[in-house]
């Protein structure tokens, strides 16, 4: 839930503008009229920007939204989307990352295995795409998934073909809740690394995972900078203060500085595994109790981020932070290798990452709901999680009833596992299903994706947020 996502923050999309090295169709079978036309003339809909990207066209767009799908005459807000527009004749992939948008044209996985169109989807809330003044009774999942069935049929006249949702960590939570609400708009569903939390109150799976992640030697060397952090509590906590007086930090809504060090320092050994590979074990001190302060300092900053709990690096994901509280659950874990006396909070409820202005209740039904139409009516969904990724101890899974679905592990992976990951048996399943859910490929012996790599497009880091953040 947490670490800024100062790394990252920068979604959105929508661009265009030919380019010489390779423009995308500008204009469609019927009567030739410019693919930004016929965006603009959909109803609700306008232009931000539009980019140039050899073989595309690349547009950032507003939509118009209801506050309450519900209630639709009850006021609207403004929601960015983006198109990285290839061609009408080609599948779309609905991509939401569960937060803001970038506005940087990007290709996700599925799109260049079916070498099609996609839109990208900034979830209601974060800002811009907030309505105001916030009614945050309206952040909720079944009003997320309302956007986006109203942005599909609003597309789906233009990008007739068939479309795959997608999305990594919140995003393949989102992608997974708008199939159980809206099974009949996508054709399959891609769902990365997302956190399947059915009862908030129960979380022994995560005590189990970090129990037994990795190796011994670097659970040892992970807990020992934990620990020595809490234990050097007094010098740590002054240099904090000097850090947070330098960069203008307060701590008004999670309470004080000490509240929020000890959050920071206890995300350490989550955030290390959540973006780190097993190898990057290397670059731990090899003695905690012999570092030096600074060591142990850049060494939990680097992973956990000293601004997360700040109220400047809490605000951009109050969203998050709300429905966390409301609907989506938030893990706590125990730190058996950390004396009682160390530890003054533990893990902290979402409730303290909000300001208390707005008013939160928990909705236990709600993910238990998600889990049973998942578990008996999944179709054509596949879900993919990496092998030390601890937001993979709770998952999604399918049972009987289920038809044509699937869920993998990526050996070795963290949070940015991938069907490219995949052990080659099922990655060539995988890239097979993708295939024919978007009705381009029906061989599955020549199972491979269709676009070729591009390394602007498709490279891309983590999408690093908060550690305990999915």
């Amino acid at each position: 839930m947490r670490k800024a996502l100062r790394w990252l923050l920068a979604f959105t999309v929508l661009i265009g503008t030919l380019s010489a090295a390779g423009a995308a169709t500008a204009a469609d079978a019927s009567g030739g009229q410019d693919i930004k036309d016929r965006l603009l003339s959909i109803p609700g809909m306008s232009l931000i920007q539009e980019k140039p990207y050899p073989g595309y066209r690349y547009f950032v767009l507003n939509f118009t939204q209801p506050v309450d799908h519900r209630h639709p005459s009850a006021g609207t807000f403004q929601q960015r989307i983006t198109v990285l527009h290839k061609d009408v004749s080609r599948p779309t992939v609905f991509y939401t990352s569960g937060y803001n948008v970038s506005t940087t044209p990007s290709r996700r996985e599925p799109t260049q295995i079916v070498d099609g169109n996609q839109v990208s989807l900034e979830y209601r809330y974060f800002t811009p795409s907030r309505p105001a003044p916030a009614d945050w009774s309206k952040l909720d999942i079944w009003q997320a998934a309302s956007d986006q069935h109203r942005v599909f049929e609003a597309l789906k006249p233009l990008y007739s073909k068939n479309w795959l949702a997608t999305g990594g960590s919140k995003g393949g939570m989102t992608a997974t809740y708008y199939e159980r609400f809206y099974p009949r708009d996508m054709d399959g569903v891609v769902a990365y690394v997302a956190p399947n939390d059915v009862v908030n109150n129960e979380d022994s799976a995560y005590d189990r995972f970090f129990a037994s992640v990795g190796t011994r030697e670097c659970r040892d060397k992970l807990n020992a900078v934990q620990r020595e952090a809490l234990v050097r509590r007094e010098p740590l906590e002054q240099k904090y203060a000097a850090y947070a007086a330098e960069n203008g930090y307060t701590f008004t809504t999670i309470g004080s500085l000490d509240r929020a060090y000890e959050a920071v320092v206890l995300d350490y050994v989550w955030g290390f595994w959540q973006y780190s590979l097993l190898a990057d074990c290397d670059k731990i001190p090899a003695n905690a109790a012999t570092a030096s302060d600074d060591q142990i300092w850049n060494s939990i900053d680097e992973i956990s981020g000293f601004s997360a709990y700040a109220d400047q690096g809490l605000e951009t994901y109050t969203p998050y932070y709300y429905q966390a509280g409301t609907q989506l659950g938030a893990p706590t874990i125990h730190f058996p290798h950390i004396e009682k006396q160390y530890i003054r909070y533990g893990y902290q409820p979402p409730r303290n990452f909000v300001p208390r202005e707005i008013p939160m209740r928990f909705q236990p039904w709600a993910m238990r709901d998600v889990d049973t139409w998942v578990r008996h009516n999944a179709r054509h969904m596949l879900f993919v999680y990496g092998q030390n990724d601890p937001w993979g101890s709770e998952r999604f899974r399918v049972d009987k009833g289920a038809k044509d679905s699937y869920v993998f592990t990526a050996p070795g992976l963290n949070h940015g596992a991938n069907v490219a990951g995949l052990l080659p048996a099922q990655k060539d399943l995988a890239t097979a299903r993708i295939l024919q859910w978007a009705g381009v490929q029906q061989d599955t012996a020549q199972a491979k994706p269709l676009a070729k790599f591009d390394s602007r497009l498709d490279v891309r880091d983590i999408e690093r947020e908060p550690a305990l953040r999915p």
